[in-house]
């Protein structure tokens, strides 16, 4: 018996859009974001071409609609860790570390999108993805400037200038584990604990 793919109709709108996003992520894993297409797409998730083109009008709106997605995870993560009063300010920022490595490897297709050139070196990313990014360095500067305040992170620094090198610190050191330049991410922890202690006072 062929397998019957499923139609439109036995979708709810927004689980259909939840859907494509999740084999976008599959089809980036799998072969890059070159291998991405709406018609691909439709075909993986078994729905018409229609019905890709309903929620994204392109491949850049739908590359995009994942690297937002992806920053609105970080927004969330990054209120869960440094609301978490049943850590001192320091472990926190700590756990901030360690998170944002575990989450780039583990995510290198959204950690992709959200910081490569597929997007932002050909300047075409979209007004919402623009402005959720920037939402997101915003709060980490204000998280910056709160460590500053608090004592653990050098108060002498511009808090922007700060933000900006220790996000560049970390990237970097996630780019190595995504890349394969690292090839042993057994010593993140220790690695992420070393750049805990460079960046703290």
């Amino acid at each position: 018996m062929s397998k019957i793919k499923p139609t439109e109709k036995s979708y709810h709108h927004d689980d259909l859009r939840g859907k494509l996003i999740d084999a976008t992520r599959g089809m980036i894993r799998e072969g890059g974001v070159e291998a991405v297409s709406l018609r691909k797409l439709a075909d993986r998730v078994g729905v018409s071409r229609t019905a890709a083109y309903h929620y994204f009008k392109d491949k850049n709106v739908l590359l995009c609609t994942l690297a937002q997605e992806g920053f609105r995870i970080w927004q969330e993560e990054l209120d869960n860790i440094f609301q978490d009063e049943t850590k001192p300010p320091a472990d926190r920022y700590r756990g901030y570390i360690r998170w944002y490595m575990t989450y780039a490897v583990e995510n290198a297709e959204y950690y992709d999108l959200m910081f490569g050139r597929a997007i932002w070196k050909q300047n075409t990313a979209t007004e919402g993805l623009k402005k959720t990014a920037y939402d997101v360095f915003q709060k980490q500067v204000t998280m910056t400037r709160q460590c500053q305040d608090q004592g653990f992170l050098p108060a002498t620094e511009d808090s922007l200038r700060l933000a900006q090198v220790t996000w560049g610190t970390l990237h970097g050191l996630a780019r190595l584990l995504i890349d394969g330049i690292y090839t042993d991410d057994s010593h993140m922890d220790e690695m992420c604990d070393c750049a805990a202690n460079l960046l703290m006072r």
